[in-house]
């Protein structure tokens, strides 16, 4: 079957009931992976006694797709390491991508359980992940988004559950050891319902794909999918993502730092070499401001707006090249329209102009002044030329 790919240019999972493999995989097929295809990719891993099956379901009045793994009564539960699983990947006939994925979040799984069990990866024996279901679970959630090939992966702050969980180890608390290990640095929360609701399986595809944890959706939603559990609880046991795009934002909000210093003893020839000095190292803005100082003795307020990283490094500048004993700073809220470039071409040449936008609607526009510099001195015409040469141009 030819695979047909729909780029879409982001995903997100909205994981407020957890993520589990078969989940993942439910919601996926519902969002628009081609089932088939995925059946038809499985089959070149070359693992007999199992089928995957798909069907309509729901759960609190949501309709979603259920992925279930139904494993041949004969067919035992292996115990495999690392090195077994990468083995029947690798040796597979799947994409180079596709194995690549796979293996990351098996590897992910598998230093967590090392973490845990003060053991080495190679020692590691995978249990239930080692099971023929989850190495589908897995490899099925790198084929689904190897399909669905979207530029950006987001997802919500992750819902644990709470309780305990039996597994190889025993009873265990939720969320388990492995869980915990593999979603650190993540934003979690749990509670809201007395099981395991995000599993080492479920966790793993998140921390391995995720680009970013938000619980900011300012996009457009293309498409939804659910993927239906088997419980039936107080909230639904479903995983729900979103096909989305970008929404063109039209401000930005930022932050960044504000140095300042009162200088009234200092030659103002001197200010053009500190303005250079600071602009060459980093500086957003750089301004002066008359004020009036003590016994009214004239002064200027020296300026400089800056990000984090380089604030340090001005203010040595500031202390070195200039008379001031001492500065202040603090942090600066900053709102930006969105800007971009475009060209006009005029009969002295190309000059480069700056547009910005509010609701999407482009609000100004302004000429680069150093491109019409250029243009006036190699001309030798006045600026004004070149301005009155791109408005006759627009």
């Amino acid at each position: 079957m030819d695979k047909e790919i729909k780029v879409k240019n982001i995903l997100y999972y909205d994981c407020f009931s957890g993520i589990s493999g078969d989940l993942n995989l439910g919601a996926l097929v519902d969002v628009g992976v081609d089932k088939n295809y995925l059946i038809d990719e499985l089959k070149k891993l070359n693992l007999n006694h199992y089928e995957v099956i798909f069907s309509t379901s729901a759960r609190k009045g949501i309709h979603g797709t259920k992925a279930d793994v139904v494993i041949e009564h004969s067919s035992h539960h292996h115990h495999r390491n690392l090195n077994d699983i990468k083995k029947i990947i690798l040796d597979s006939s799947l994409s180079e991508n596709i194995k690549q994925s796979s293996l990351d979040i098996f590897l992910k799984i598998a230093q967590a359980e090392a973490k845990v069990h003060n053991k080495s990866i190679d020692e590691i024996h995978f249990h239930e992940v080692g099971a023929i279901d989850s190495i589908i679970d897995i490899v099925g959630a790198a084929i689904c988004l190897d399909y669905l090939h979207v530029d950006k992966i987001f997802a919500s702050t992750v819902e644990l559950g709470g309780g305990f969980v039996d597994c190889a180890h025993g009873k265990l608390p939720v969320p388990a050891p492995a869980t915990v290990e593999i979603l650190k640095n993540i934003p979690v929360k749990s509670g809201a319902v007395p099981f395991e609701t995000t599993t080492p399986t479920g966790a793993a595809i998140l921390a391995t794909v995720v680009n970013e944890f938000t619980d900011n959706t300012n996009f457009k939603i293309l498409k939804t999918g659910y993927g239906i559990g088997n419980r039936d609880t107080d909230i639904p046991n479903v995983l729900r993502v979103y096909l989305a795009e970008p929404i063109a934002e039209t401000l930005a909000n930022k932050t960044d730092w504000m140095i300042e210093c009162n200088i009234d003893d200092m030659n103002p020839e001197l200010y053009e070499f500190v303005f250079e000095k600071l602009f060459e190292h980093g500086a957003q803005d750089v301004f002066l401001t008359p004020i009036i100082m003590k016994k009214t003795r004239p002064a200027n307020k020296l300026s400089v707006i800056c990000n984090d990283s380089d604030k340090e490094k001005l203010k040595e500048i500031i202390f070195v090249n200039t008379s001031t004993l001492g500065t202040r700073e603090y942090s600066i809220s900053k709102t930006m329209l969105k800007r971009d470039y475009s060209t006009v071409q005029t009969k002295y040449g190309e000059v480069k102009i700056k547009n910005a936008y509010f609701n999407n609607k482009k609000i100004s526009s302004k000429p680069e002044y150093e491109d019409c510099k250029k243009i006036a001195k190699l001309h030798n015409i006045s600026i004004k030329d070149v301005y009155d040469a791109i408005e006759n141009n627009k």
